[in-house]
């Protein structure tokens, strides 16, 4: 349970969370997309943290944490989901301050809202990714001007098209 959710309990994934966690991220974002690079991240073994929030109807949020290769430990925060119906009451803050304290070690990355992200200590960075631009952000405290960053493979994997 969270002090701010009481019924709300943050904690890793188990294999029986994969269906709703893959349900939960396609609700979530209108399409197949996340879901499938969450599906490609825990096959290839790159889920660093994978964390779900759960309430007395299930699943209700979802973090994904993997490795990106960089000049210091470094994970790409992708996705952060929660259902359309349980938005703006604070579960993905949760989520996204359970994988934080976690992962104290590392440096996540993230590319989101800048608004909605500067909140967690999120600043922009113009590192050299597949990714790089005025959404690319970084937690630290001593983040370097200049890096180059890698990230899993799924990242830049093209999937077959969604079936309707």
């Amino acid at each position: 349970m969270t002090a701010a959710h009481p019924r709300i309990t943050i904690r890793p994934e188990t294999p029986a969370d994969i269906q709703p966690i893959a349900r939960l991220l396609d609700a979530a974002f209108g399409g197949a997309a996340e879901s499938r690079l969450v599906e490609a991240l825990r096959t290839d073994g790159d889920l660093a943290l994978s964390l779900v929030a759960e309430d007395a109807g299930g699943i209700v949020g979802h973090l994904a944490l993997s490795p990106v290769a960089a000049p210091f430990p470094a994970l790409a925060l992708a996705p952060l989901a929660v259902a359309p119906d349980q938005q703006r009451r604070g579960i993905g803050a949760a989520l996204l301050a359970a994988a934080q304290a976690r992962r104290p070690d590392a440096t996540i990355i993230v590319l989101g809202d800048p608004a909605y992200y500067a909140r967690f200590g999120f600043r922009p960075v113009a590192w050299d990714c597949a990714f790089s631009g005025p959404y690319l952000q970084a937690t630290g405290s001593h983040l370097p001007a200049q890096a180059r960053l890698e990230y899993a493979p799924a990242f830049t994997r093209e999937f077959p098209p969604e079936q309707s």
